[in-house]
């Protein structure tokens, strides 16, 4: 996988889109979890709609260590490095939280549906060139992703980053798996678990957002 450390040098900013303020939190208080934090764009997000503390979770510690560095002119943001299927009860006493945010693509990451708000939907094949989809573009750098359709679950990326060093370019390829996540059969995995569903759209970027309350 082609992460933010071989993209090289990012500005990480706040995500506000698809988050609660906490007025429309409801009754468990301003306390927040951000699954999945990645380098905390939805953390420091959370933070300035006046949420805290933040548990922002992430397996990487490359990410979670350029969260601290962007983040520590705010206390109530506190990286923790663990697996977000398991960390919820390790963070927070149950009834105890506001918010708890899984943005961009870290539900498809998962290995099993099992295992399983915004999301990249991956359930609809594309066929033909429209598989090859470009991800990011600068003067020395160009970042497109082929997607390889395996079963009805998963859908193997294939990362094709080009570097250009003294007028020559440089092929860099890697490939991971990620799962085909239905909007209908995430809404009835929410509403199985008990939680009222606020809003269930595609938003900007190919990104699917749902926003579930617990009554």
């Amino acid at each position: 996988m082609l992460g933010p450390v071989q993209w090289g040098h990012r500005t990480v900013t706040a995500d506000h889109e698809g988050i609660p303020s906490p007025r429309e939190g409801g009754p468990a208080g301003d306390i927040a979890v951000d699954l999945g934090c990645w380098p905390g764009p939805q953390s420091l997000a959370l933070a300035r709609l006046g949420f805290g503390p933040i548990s922002a979770v992430d397996t990487s510690e490359t990410l979670l260590t350029e969260l601290a560095r962007h983040g520590d002119q705010n206390p109530a943001i506190r990286p923790i490095r663990a697996d977000i299927r398991d960390a919820l009860p390790q963070v927070a006493d149950p009834g105890t939280v506001g918010a708890v945010v899984c943005m961009g693509d870290t539900l498809p990451h998962l290995q099993e549906k099992s295992d399983v708000v915004a999301y990249r939907d991956l359930t609809r094949p594309l066929i033909g060139t429209d598989r090859f989809l470009p991800v990011r573009t600068a003067h020395d750098r160009l970042l497109t992703c082929f997607l390889e359709y395996l079963d009805d679950d998963t859908v193997m990326v294939h990362d094709l980053l080009h570097t250009r060093s003294d007028g020559t370019w440089t092929l860099q390829a890697s490939s991971y798996p990620k799962l085909r996540i239905g909007s209908g059969w995430l809404v009835s995995r929410c509403r199985g678990a008990g939680v009222d569903i606020q809003h269930d759209a595609n938003g900007p970027r190919g990104m699917r957002f749902l926003h579930a309350r617990k009554p």
